[in-house]
């Protein structure tokens, strides 16, 4: 009789590679690892034979990169959702879409369940779990790290455990920073950032950049256009959303943009310190924020900020498959129909600094915003304007005066 499956998500490393011997001595399943590929790069080499070895049934490299930039990380950056005005969601962005692949490998290889290593302590085993309630709520989710089962408690147990399976794989037991990358970002957490006192190492530390002080001392500039809040070409040439991440990354990286360091408030309760490289996407999201100033209305702007805070939140605490955050993007999108044009800037030492913005939308007049207004504006018409904007005002400070004038009489 066939065994039960359980579908890994699957890195590669240490815990994962722990967890598949852990998961057949434990559950007794046929384990099928999937690795989603959002853009990671060489951490993918090698996995199938690292997999197999390890006694995995099957392993499934799954590439979301495309889908990523499009479906998630676009409709992010046309909201301007930061969370905490620092952390663009590099791996929260990620892990519905992760989540959404694993669920479909698990109805292709009728497994019973989805396993993650990510901690007790964390955010993405939030992200994952609530991903897969909402696209499979029958299937059956497994988390080690919060499982009765789990004995490991270092790497030092992991990498015994799996030499006592048979498996003796070049893991070293020496610490280094927890990173997490995709296409959109890098993050690093431990060592000296575990102490907020510390300052980082970015020597040691920098993986898609360098730091603002060895970035050239000449100025590059760039040009992007966008057509309806979707960035299609960088320097003149057309390219796909994920080919303008990669070649904004390069020139970012090359003069240090987007290098964050934060102490944010995790979901679980409490505070993590991280420093992130997000050099690409600090562009991508500040040259999105020039054309919106061109072409959005007051009002507008207004409100969509609200909801820019408002997704982030959403992204941040995993409620990507959920009626509220399909209902912010809607807003968001509709707000996108005329974010059109050319957005100009330099790159010099970690700075972005605007060198123009054109857009057949602009809503910028230039007759209006001089001295000399023409016909549309009367300088005289403010005086009534002014008047009614500030009639509440004058009329609580008149009442004020009133009051204390009533006081003064009594005593």
């Amino acid at each position: 009789m066939a065994k039960e499956k359980v579908i890994l998500a699957y890195s590669g490393g240490l815990d994962t590679t722990a967890i598949i011997p852990w998961l057949k001595e434990n559950y007794d399943y046929d384990v099928v690892c999937c690795c989603v590929d959002c853009g990671q790069g060489n951490e993918l080499d090698g996995l199938e034979e690292r997999a197999k070895y390890s006694g995995a049934a099957k392993l499934y490299i799954e590439d979301i990169t495309d889908e990523f930039c499009d479906d998630y990380i676009i409709p992010c950056v046309q909201a301007g959702a930061v969370y905490e005005n620092k952390y663009l969601l590099g791996t929260s962005m990620a892990r519905p879409g992760i989540a959404k692949k694993l669920v479909e490998i698990a109805r292709k290889e009728g497994a019973v369940a989805i396993c993650h290593g990510a901690t007790g302590k964390g955010n993405d085993q939030i992200r994952f779990e609530l991903s897969i309630k909402a696209l499979a709520p029958d299937i059956k989710i497994i988390a080690p790290w919060r499982d009765s089962k789990w004995k490991l408690q270092s790497r030092e147990d992991e990498i015994e455990y799996c030499k006592q399976h048979g498996i003796d794989l070049p893991f070293g037991t020496d610490q280094s920073y927890s990173r997490d990358r995709n296409l959109w970002h890098i993050s690093h957490e431990g060592l000296e950032l575990e102490d907020p006192a510390n300052e980082p190492n970015y020597d040691h530390l920098l993986v898609l950049g360098v730091s603002p002080e060895k970035a050239p001392d000449e100025p590059e500039y760039v040009t992007m256009t966008f057509e309806k809040g979707v960035p299609t070409s960088v320097n003149g040439k057309k390219m796909k959303v994920s080919d303008i991440i990669r070649e904004l990354n390069r020139l970012g990286g090359k003069h240090g943009i987007g290098i964050i360091d934060i102490v944010e408030n995790r979901v679980v309760g409490m505070k993590s310190r991280g420093v992130y490289e997000t050099p690409g996407g600090t562009i991508l999201m500040e040259a999105h924020k020039q054309l919106e100033e061109l072409v959005l209305d007051r009002a507008t702007m207004e409100t969509k900020k609200d909801m820019g805070n408002k997704l982030s939140q959403i992204v941040y605490e995993g409620k990507w498959f959920t009626p509220l955050c399909e209902a912010v993007c809607a807003f968001v999108k509709s707000t996108q129909e005329y974010v059109t044009g050319e957005v100009k800037f330099k790159l010099y030492k970690g700075n972005i600094i605007k060198a123009g913005t054109t857009s057949p939308y602009s809503l910028y007049s230039e007759s209006l915003a001089s001295f000399t207004t023409g016909e549309l504006y009367d300088h005289h018409d403010a005086d009534g304007f002014i008047t009614l904007f500030g009639l509440p005002l004058k009329v609580r400070a008149m009442k004020m005066l009133e009051l204390e004038k009533n006081k003064t009489n009594q005593e």
